[in-house]
């Protein structure tokens, strides 16, 4: 099953937008995910992964819940 990391920095206060991403994931994919980890960063970071393939960076895209989740459905059940 796959695994999704949602890696925030702590400093800039990102807990909450971590928490509906994470949120979002699990009522979308809850039985088809192992695992929906928050970890701790800091200089800015956030960064969702899947399987350890990043599938969104805030420095590259806009931060959008349902987009982050539209994404993660091509990585959601392939292992």
């Amino acid at each position: 099953m796959t695994t999704i990391e949602i890696e925030y920095c702590v400093p800039c206060g990102m807990l909450n937008r971590a928490q509906d991403v994470q949120e979002a994931i699990l009522r979308q994919y809850g039985d088809a995910v192992d695992r929906v980890s928050l970890v701790t960063g800091d200089d800015g970071i956030f960064v969702v992964r899947a399987d350890d393939t990043v599938v969104f960076d805030k420095t590259e895209d806009d931060y959008d819940v349902d987009a982050i989740v539209r994404e993660l459905r091509a990585h959601v059940g392939k292992n």
